[in-house]
């Protein structure tokens, strides 16, 4: 049988170039935003929060107020990383037993055994503590030199507005519409007069407000951050999933602090690089980058030498992730996150990853307050006595997997993630070699092919990749031809900002595929 490929164009991102600042991510808007806040003077953790704020107004369904996140800041004046984990963490509350298995299991190899009613995957008792708010707070309080309202104002400005109904809204509603029609809130906003939101032809793009999202940021930008977790905020939270049948308690919000940590660092021919640590997919990248760093990949690459030794290198990583750690996917639900980063003019850097898990997280819009919450629970294994089982305030492994290289003087190189679920470490690994081994500019190391080898049986190849790659990788493991689309999301979808150090010169690029990235300079 012919495949069924349907791709038929070539498609670039423009790079942004800068002696100033710069700010990469999935949604362009959210990224002029953050522009906006280096154009002012700020730097570029403020540029980051205010981006990371600004995407639950204008790209909501990846990430926002009720979601997780993790964000590596370099500190160039001090030359050193740090994390802020913001992860999610079970309800005090949850009950393994309210959550049994079916007997049944997706198609979808490493997938979680079903629970009975999907109750892990949405809903009311999918949902974990969320510490978006909390972590971009605590990221400003200590790294950042603006005030939290300050800048908060570009993602207020959003929601005032209401998001815009393009292609790409409806395309993304309407494959989430049966399960965003569950929730009386959720439908109410996204599924108006029960369909998804279609702006006529030849009219001006409709505006769908996010009812109450507008009056939630400014209550957080003029109470701060923690009243999220104990004040006004976190008293509605608590009432509607209360209403809701969920677990979640106020214990659990005014217990919750996102917290900075030390960076996982490993040297790879002659770079730095800084990974979250724990229950992340940083762990795993270390081990790949040394097993990698035994081969001899042939210069002037990649070749097919090096597409060789990636799917080696991966399949040997997530075999062990697997079973060791436990992490996994479940594809009946896409994978829902974004990841953004920033250079100032300083040379200061952020890798920021931050998700609801899947697509419209929990599918619960909270109705007292327009906030979408997550689905976090699902990250745990339903299955008792397993390295990531479910268990109450407990925090799940994750696929996150934002890095910062410098290079071996010190100075700031790339910072680079993705989002894309379990891809996302492969996409992360495949364009720091990329970098690192083959010498790539920035603009050709993100366009060029990949594979994607993340725990299933067969290496996905981009049919893009020359007959000879594509041969030697077939010759040596189960492959299959595997297209880099707009829908479905095959691939990860990578965003970095790199720093020239031959002239200062810096760049930013996002992900090739999605029609809403983009990366913003401050003097654009």
């Amino acid at each position: 049988m012919t495949a069924h490929l349907v791709q038929n164009w070539t498609v670039r991102k423009p790079v942004a170039r800068s002696r100033g600042g710069i700010v990469a991510t999935q949604n362009r808007i959210a990224g002029e935003a953050g522009a906006r806040i280096l154009a002012a003077g700020g730097n570029a953790v403020d540029a980051a929060v205010a981006t990371g704020f600004a995407l639950a107004a204008v790209e909501p369904w990846n990430s926002g107020l009720g979601g997780v996140g993790h964000m590596l800041v370099y500190l160039a004046r001090e030359n050193r990383v740090e994390v802020v984990d913001f992860g999610p963490v079970s309800p005090r509350a949850l009950d393994p037993a309210d959550y049994p298995l079916t007997g049944g299991i997706t198609r979808d190899l490493f997938a979680w055994p079903t629970v009975k009613d999907d109750r892990n995957v949405h809903g009311p008792l999918s949902i974990a503590v969320p510490g978006h708010v909390d972590g971009l707070g605590l990221a400003l309080e200590k790294f950042g030199s603006m005030k939290l309202a300050e800048v908060m104002q570009p993602a207020i400005e959003f929601a005032d507005q209401g998001i815009a109904v393009d292609w790409y809204l409806t395309l993304k509603v309407a494959t989430m519409a049966k399960e965003l029609s569950r929730y009386p809130a959720t439908r109410d906003i996204w599924l108006p007069h029960g369909l998804p939101p279609v702006t006529p032809i030849d009219t001006p793009l409709a505006r769908l407000h996010l009812t109450g999202l507008a009056d939630t940021l400014r209550r957080l930008a003029r109470a701060g951050r923690r009243d999220f977790y104990e004040g006004e905020i976190s008293n509605k939270i608590i009432n509607d999933i209360n209403m809701l049948g969920g677990i979640l308690a106020a214990e659990d919000l005014k217990n919750y602090r996102a917290r900075i940590v030390a960076p996982l660092e490993t040297e790879y021919r002659g770079a730095r690089i800084a990974l979250a640590p724990g229950l992340t997919a940083g762990p795993s990248m270390v081990r790949a980058l040394s097993a990698l760093g035994a081969s001899n990949l042939r210069a002037g690459g990649p070749h097919a030498d090096a597409f060789l030794a990636y799917a080696k290198v991966l399949r040997e990583a997530y075999a062990e992730r697997l079973q060791t750690m436990g992490e996994t996917s479940d594809r009946r639900d896409p994978s829902s996150t974004t990841h953004l980063n920033v250079i100032d003019r300083h040379g200061n850097m952020v890798a920021l990853t931050q998700t609801l898990l899947s697509v419209f997280g929990s599918k619960v819009v909270l109705p007292s307050t327009g906030i979408l919450m997550n689905n976090g629970i699902m990250w745990f294994d339903p299955r008792p006595g397993q390295p990531n089982s479910l268990a109450p305030n407990k925090r799940p492994l994750t696929n996150m997997c934002p890095l910062i290289a410098r290079r071996h003087d010190g100075r700031p190189w790339f910072a680079i993630g993705a989002s894309g679920g379990r891809r996302i470490f492969p996409a992360v690994f495949q364009i720091a070699s990329f970098l690192i081994d083959h010498g790539m500019t920035l603009e050709d190391a993100i366009h060029h092919p990949r594979i994607d080898a993340s725990g299933g049986d067969t290496v996905g190849i981009d049919p893009r990749l020359p007959d000879a790659i594509q041969k030697a990788l077939a010759e040596k493991f189960p492959v299959a031809q595997t297209e880099l689309v707009v829908y479905p999301t095959n691939f990860a979808c990578p965003s970095a900002v790199f720093n020239d150090h031959t002239d200062g010169t810096h760049y930013g690029i996002a992900d090739v595929m999605s029609p809403w990235s983009g990366a913003v300079a401050e003097d654009q």
